[in-house]
Parts: C-alpha cells; sequence; structure tokens
C-alpha cells in the first residue's frame, strides 16, 4: 500500500532560501575538473532486461551477482543480489565513475534507485546525473534477490494488542502468553521455519559491505562513488571504514550514529518522534479553523490520545478487513495509522484529514488506509530483513527489565511511539541467529564525504550526523535548520540540491568550519499550508507524478520502516 505516502509527499514544499556560513571552498575540491581521476568502468557483469517496466521504460539493464553466502567461506554456497543500471550519458573525458545507492531500512529495495541520476540538478548548465552509472540494488536477502527472506507477510494485521503496560497486562515480567510477546515469538519461530538457507545468520551490514566491493570489482571500477539515505549512512560508514581505498566520493543523508546501532538509537528515536508530532500538534492548532481538533497544542495532543483510547476501549471494524467483521482497527491502529507525521512535513495535509475526518466525520475508510500504508500488511520482507541486520549486527539486552524500565522511563514524557517501537525491535531478544560484532567507524583515511541532515529529523537525530562528521575530518556537514523531515535530498530543495550537483560535479565541499556544528545551513523548508476542500479534492485527482518523483518517494516510505 503506498498510495497515501506517494500522494503526501508529492506535496513537498521547495524555497531557495540559504543562511549565512553556506561557503564553498575551491581547495576542498577532490578531483580538478569533472571526470578528470576516472575512466570507463568495464564490467564484466552480463546485464539483460530488467523485470521492471519502469526501469525497462528508462532503459535501465538488470543483472544478478552472485556473492558468497557466508564471506568467511567465500567458495562455499553463493547467494545472488539483484541489481540494475543506468548507465552514463556524457562523453567519456566527462564520465565521473559508477554510483551505488541505498535507500535505507535497512530492509529497503533500491533496485529503482539506479533512476535517481535524472534528480540531480545540472550545475552552471553542465550535466551532472548523467556523468555516472548510477547502480541501485537489491541487498542480499532483500525483493529481487535470491533468497528473499519472509517469515509472515501478514504480521501487520489488525487487532493489535495495546501497545502499552496496563494494569491488566503490565508486562513486568516477560510471559510468552502475554499479548505481544505471543506474537513476537510467532514471528521468530516463523523466521526459523521459513528460511532455511542459512541466509538469516548471515545478514550483518558489514556481510552487504563486503557484497558491495564484490559488485565493485564485477563492475570494473576501482574506486565507487556512493548515495545513501537513512540507515544507508550506516552502510555507507561500515563501507568505508573496511574499504576506504575504494571510496571516491560519497554522499550521506540523514546520517546514522554509529554509537547507538542499534538498541539505544531506536531510544533515542522514541524522545525525537514524539517532539515531532509535538510540532505536528502545535500546527494543527494553528489551522484550527480547517481541522477542527483544538485551538492549542494541548488541546490537539488530548484530542489525540483521548481518541486513541476510545478505540482501545471500543475498537471499530475495519472496512477493507480480510477477515470480515472481525477485523478491527483500535489505538495501536490508531497510532501506527500517523507516523509518518513524524517523518515527513509533507505528510501533514493529508494526515491533518485523516484525524479531522475521522473525529468529526467518523471516517474510518480514511483511518484504515492510512494504517495499511503505514504498516506494511501483506509483505514482510522490508521488515523480516530489517530485522535480520539489525538484530545481528550488534548484541541487544538480554534482560526484560533492561528493556522494560528503559521503555517505561522514556513512555512517562514521550508517549507517542516508544512502546510501540519496543515491541517492534523486541523480536531481538530471540531472533534466530547469532549476533556479530560491529564494525568500528573510522573515517580517517575516506577523502571525502558530502553530509545532509534536517536539524529536528527524529529517525536520524541531528547529533548522529555531528558525531560522524568527527569521524570523517575530510566530511563536510550540511544542515537544514528547523527541518522534521528525513531524508529530503534530491526532492526540488535548491539550497540543499545545488550543493549535491556541485559536489558530484567537481568533488567541492563547503569549507570546514571549526567546532562541533554543522559547515553550511539552508532554513528549513516552509510547512505546508492546508487546501480549501473543494480544491484538495480537485489536486489529488490532478496529481500525476513523474517516474522519478514516484521512485524518490518510494524511497522515502523505505526510509522509514519505524
Amino acid at each position: 500500500m503506498h498510495k497515501k505516502i506517494i500522494g503526501t509527499l508529492a506535496a513537498t514544499a521547495v524555497a531557495t532560501a540559504t543562511l549565512s556560513g553556506a561557503g564553498i571552498s575551491s581547495a576542498q575540491a577532490s578531483t580538478a575538473s569533472a571526470g578528470s581521476d576516472v575512466s570507463a568502468a568495464k564490467s564484466s557483469i552480463s546485464w539483460g532486461a530488467c523485470t521492471s517496466a519502469r526501469l525497462q521504460k528508462a532503459g535501465a539493464q538488470c543483472a544478478k551477482v552472485s556473492v558468497p553466502l557466508d564471506w568467511n567461506k567465500p567458495r562455499g554456497k553463493k547467494i545472488k543480489i539483484a541489481i540494475s543500471r543506468v548507465k552514463h550519458t556524457v562523453k567519456s573525458s566527462k564520465y565521473q565513475g559508477v554510483m551505488l545507492v541505498n535507500p535505507g531500512g535497512p530492509g529497503g529495495s533500491g533496485l529503482s534507485l539506479s533512476l535517481l541520476g535524472g534528480a540531480v540538478p545540472d550545475y552552471k548548465g553542465r550535466v551532472v546525473g548523467g556523468a555516472y552509472d548510477w547502480i541501485g540494488f537489491d541487498p542480499r536477502g532483500v525483493g529481487e534477490s535470491e533468497p528473499a527472506v519472509s517469515c509472515d507477510p501478514n504480521w501487520a494485521g489488525y487487532n493489535r494488542p495495546k501497545y502499552d503496560p496496563t494494569k491488566a497486562v503490565p508486562y513486568r515480567s516477560y510471559d510468552k502468553k502475554d499479548p505481544w510477546p505471543s506474537i513476537t515469538n510467532a514471528y521468530t519461530r516463523a523466521c526459523k521455519a521459513n528460511n532455511t538457507s542459512g541466509i538469516l545468520r548471515h545478514l550483518t551490514t558489514k556481510d552487504v559491505a563486503r557484497d558491495l566491493n564484490l559488485i565493485r570489482q564485477r563492475l570494473g571500477a576501482s574506486k565507487i562513488n556512493y548515495f545513501g539515505f537513512s540507515y544507508g549512512t550506516y552502510l555507507g560508514q561500515v563501507f568505508s571504514s573496511m574499504f576506504p581505498e575504494r571510496v571516491r566520493r560519497m554522499v550521506f543523508d540523514g546520517t546514522v550514529d554509529p554509537r547507538g546501532v542499534w538498541y539505544e538509537a531506536n531510544l533515542s528515536q522514541d524522545t525525537a518522534f514524539d517532539r515531532n508530532i509535538n510540532i505536528w500538534f502545535k500546527w494543527l492548532a494553528k489551522y484550527d479553523s480547517t481541522y477542527h481538533l483544538g485551538k492549542s497544542t494541548k488541546a490537539v495532543r488530548n484530542t489525540f490520545y483521548a481518541t486513541r483510547n476510545a478505540l482501545y476501549a471500543n475498537p471499530v471494524t475495519a472496512p477493507g478487513g480480510v477477515h470480515g467483521s472481525s477485523d478491527k482497527l483500535g489505538g495501536s491502529e490508531w497510532t501506527d495509522a500517523f507516523l509518518y507525521a513524524g517523518y515527513y512535513e509533507s505528510t501533514w495535509t493529508d494526515l491533518a484529514t485523516t484525524f479531522s475526518n475521522y473525529v468529526n466525520k467518523g471516517d474510518v475508510a480514511g483511518l484504515e488506509a492510512a494504517y495499511l500504508d503505514a504498516s506494511g500488511f501483506g509483505d514482510d520482507n522490508g521488515y523480516a530483513v530489517y530485522l535480520g541486520v539489525q538484530c545481528t549486527d550488534t548484541s541487544w539486552p538480554s534482560s526484560w527489565k533492561t528493556w522494560r524500565n528503559d521503555n517505561n522511563k522514556i513512555a512517562k514524557k514521550s508517549p507517542f511511539l516508544t512502546w510501540s517501537n519496543a515491541w517492534y525491535n523486541e523480536s531481538c531478544r530471540h531472533w534466530p541467529a547469532p549476533s556479530r560484532t560491529p564494525k568500528k567507524i573510522d573515517g580517517s583515511k575516506v577523502k571525502s564525504v558530502l553530509m545532509l541532515n534536517e536539524t529536528l529529523d527524529a529517525a536520524t537525530p541531528y547529533e548522529g550526523s555531528l558525531q560522524v562528521r568527527k569521524l570523517y575530518p575530510n566530511a563536510s556537514l550540511v544542515a537544514t535548520q528547523g527541518g522534521t523531515t528525513h531524508s529530503n535530498s534530491l526532492n526540488g530543495y535548491s539550497c540543499v540540491d545545488d550543493k549535491i550537483a556541485r559536489y558530484l560535479y567537481n568533488g567541492t565541499l563547503p569549507s570546514r568550519k571549526k567546532g562541533n556544528r554543522a559547515d553550511a545551513y539552508c532554513k528549513a523548508i516552509p510547512q505546508p499550508r492546508p487546501e480549501p476542500a473543494g480544491a484538495q479534492a480537485q489536486a489529488q485527482s490532478a496529481k500525476k507524478l513523474s517516474v522519478l518523483q514516484q521512485v524518490r518517494l518510494e524511497q522515502q516510505k523505505i526510509a522509514a520502516p519505524r
């Protein structure tokens, strides 16, 4: 179900304002002129037609690259990584090499991101995106790669138990018969039963980084360029720490803090998402004449949680449910339905309509559509690989007391996401594959990274970008001040996108500043404004997204697994 988020993200506003401090240093350019350090790659891959009609129409080529299932046994059993390529359009003297792209997740399909080059603006009239071979790929276990991981496609269904502890079910001890432990343990049992190839033991970020290095070799490239969104920035950190000599240029958008992988990272998100949902509540109060949900942030917040509690007490029948009247929408589905408001400001107006129409008109169908869009019901490949990566990248606390105490403490001040996020990840306590030791991130030998982050990004809090900037002394960070949107580059905002274009054209980064700060700043994109009711319906019917818009918006959905 992609309809709603694609429709709402398409409304993203763009602006062109910059703040002082955004100067560019030509001394930091990694090449004297575009393409001068790169020769055309001679691929040993047998390229063929893509299965995707969209990729076919764009002239992309597809292939599958065999890699070891277990990198400790490189001559052992093989699996296949699905990749796609859109070749450069410039003459060979202007060729800039291969550009591998990861959309985030983990667990996101990146095959369509070979089309992303078309979103890069020209630089002073010169083609930038067309100077690269853009390589999309489905990481091991994902999408068209073989084998694809799946445990229970219908895990994110209806009738979800209450997320937070209650008097009836306090979760003081961990009992597999209690509602959420029953669900998470059933899921991990299904994962073990339905994935017998051994892949669950080999889904770490280090495994994927080694896959990328082999793909690089098969592409015939001595170095890669890399563009990572969200979790893709952590993959970029791991790859560049393992193979720094194989990196030419890298872009990180929405940077993961490696200190928190992955338990602490999720706890940090809980606080940040609560802040962002309250920013949305404040916006709703500003437009109370349109949405009629309350004239203050507190009033809107009270309406939101009162509605949630009413749905817990009396769930409503889901009109599109697969089991007839037994499929219900309760307070947990209500919480999930509004998750994207914490990720993307461009979803605010549509989700505001959903909120308002349910409260004021009893519109259950709109609520169900929003829930299904956010839940992933019917396809668990992304969620299964998400767990497969995060549960095995590093160890998680095994003590239920630790989980309970940490989440109870945060939930007292940040109730929106905390316990739903805890159950989303709790399978890592009993995942059917061992955890590994994460790669220590060391960017000291990486010559060039452009980092991007909005300062109120909840999924990858801004502090993580500042930390990674410390670890990469040759990186420069562009901060969008006051923005709450996650991984929002190449979406038409010239202040950010023009810096990407210049960097990808000639390697020029914003000049590095002293101290723990960004090196360049952009103003936040203006918050959306609600449309009149009649115009809203007309605008929705008139929307027709380009292929490039569809690809970019689907990437944003992938970058928001939770």
